[in-house]
């Protein structure tokens, strides 16, 4: 057989396609006969291989590539593309001359002009500022209704000024202790106002949680975000419970009870306005109101830290009852010991008449 080079391209050329992996039909490939040119062949002594020359109208490369790869399918575009594309071909460009300079040209790799960035000198208190403006516009309350937000303001200072007053105090009766003389009061001129500051500031404080836990049981009644029954009135029972018997508790132990049913409210209030079941308003204002109220107490139990060893302590209502216990104890056995004195008495004379009898 023939294994000349001539030889093995024209078997290739001649092969059907489906021996090849791509995709071209035979026929794309066979050459007819009348293309290929035998050369002539002179008879010499020394035998010589047939030699075939084939007709290549495309190199050979081109051919295997075409026989062996497949291209990418056909997609038609879609109409919308195309009218999409007509109606941007339609457009005319703007001219924006101010934007065009010395550099650019310039490729934009990094931002977004040709130009490089201008470095700008960082605020180092910005964030504090911007701390402040939140604080601020919390502190606004925009959107709360002028008079509940006076009125709730004016319901504080009470509040605030019994705070203070006891901070003064505090600081009169220390002065007094160091110096022999209060600054404006004596000493005991001091103690008493004190004792008689601290159950107006418990009393007062029982009777804001009273007066928030009763709001919601405004809101039920007025049907606010629907009718809700006993899950919201227990709002309205549940803080004046809370609240009047810290009154019992001495001073310190009132004051912090008091302040975590404020607390405890606020979040509850929050709650109640996630849920609809109060404006939305009203949780920012409750957190207003709250801070102030535990900013109160915290300075009252400040100034009142300051003379814990250097005034008597005011007896609450539990010493009181205290008191009032055994001195009704007292009392029975001192009627008791009476009672039995009149029948000892008694019964002497008795004796004494029977001997007088005798």
């Amino acid at each position: 057989m023939l294994r000349s080079g001539p030889v093995r391209s024209l078997a290739r050329f001649t092969i059907p396609s489906s021996t090849y992996p791509g995709s071209c039909k035979a026929s794309t490939l066979a050459l007819p006969a009348s293309k290929l040119s035998f050369p002539r062949i002179e008879s010499t002594k020394r035998p010589r291989s047939l030699a075939l020359t084939a007709y290549r109208p495309l190199p050979t490369s081109l051919q295997r590539w075409a026989s062996t790869t497949s291209g990418p399918p056909f997609v038609e575009p879609d109409k919308k593309e195309l009218k999409h594309e007509k109606t941007v071909a339609k457009e005319e460009l703007e001219p924006h001359p101010e934007e065009v300079n010395s550099a650019s040209s310039v490729h934009q790799i990094f931002h977004e002009k040709g130009t490089p960035d201008e470095e700008k000198d960082e605020d180092m208190l910005a964030g504090v500022y911007a701390d402040l403006r939140v604080i601020k516009e919390t502190f606004a309350l925009n959107e709360v209704p002028r008079e509940a937000f006076f009125i709730g303001l004016a319901g504080l200072l009470p509040y605030a000024a019994t705070s203070l007053s006891t901070v003064y105090l505090a600081w009169d009766i220390n002065h007094a202790a160091l110096s022999g003389q209060g600054f404006l009061l004596s000493g005991e001129s001091a103690e008493l106002l004190l004792h008689i500051i601290e159950p107006l500031q418990m009393g007062y404080g029982a009777v804001i949680l009273s007066f928030l836990g009763a709001i919601h049981w405004g809101l039920e009644w007025a049907k606010y975000g629907g009718v809700h029954g006993y899950r919201r009135y227990a709002y309205g029972v549940v803080a004046p419970a809370v609240a009047w018997p810290t009154l019992l508790l001495p001073v310190e132990y009132a004051l912090i009870a008091q302040f975590s049913a404020f607390t405890f409210l606020y979040f509850a209030d929050a709650r109640a306005v996630v849920r609809g079941w109060a404006p939305p308003w009203y949780s920012t204002y409750r957190f207003v109101l709250t801070f102030i109220v535990g900013a109160s107490i915290v300075i009252t139990l400040i100034g009142r830290g300051q003379i814990v060893d250097k005034i008597n302590r005011l007896p609450g209502p539990g010493d009181r009852l205290k008191q009032l216990r055994e001195s009704q104890v007292a009392a029975l056995e001192q009627e008791e010991q009476e009672r039995r004195a009149r029948v000892v008495a008694q019964d002497e004379a008795e004796e004494e008449e029977e001997e007088d009898d005798d």
